[in-house]
């Protein structure tokens, strides 16, 4: 198992392409090998996603978000920017991790697939992101 944390900058609400940071280090901890990607956030207001970007997407989840956890004052949890206690049901609809297949050192991800740190919360200037490599 080989593991690193890397450190994403997250200056505003919305989704951040991890992409190519979690190819370079599959390619290098797998050393060609087959085996299993673990992308892990330790945050309890973001998620991690796999989802199309760069087709007006990043749009569409933040509005859907906003549409299912409104930002307003209705919720018990209170501090932090306003809604930021939406924030804190995130993880029902985007988990801390997920997990993709390594084939030969290269991820196995569909053409319009795209890994990415969903961070709603406009609190954090920068992320945490854990990325662990198990072979097979």
């Amino acid at each position: 198992m080989k593991s690193r944390e890397i450190r994403v900058a997250s200056p505003g609400r919305g989704l951040r392409d991890l992409t190519a940071l979690c190819e370079a280090f599959a390619a290098e901890a797998s050393e060609d090998r087959d085996g299993l990607l673990q992308v892990f956030v330790p945050h309890a207001t973001a998620g991690v996603v796999v989802i199309e970007l760069g087709s007006g997407t990043e749009r569409d989840l933040m509005a859907a978000l906003d549409s299912l956890l409104p930002r307003d004052d209705r919720w018990v949890h209170r501090h932090g920017s306003p809604g930021h206690a939406a924030d804190h049901v995130l993880p029902l609809f985007a988990g801390p991790s997920l997990t993709v297949p390594v084939v030969d050192g290269r991820l196995t991800l569909g053409t319009w697939q795209s890994i990415a740190l969903l961070d709603p919360n406009p609190d954090n200037a920068e992320r945490s992101v854990r990325l662990t490599f198990l072979a097979a």
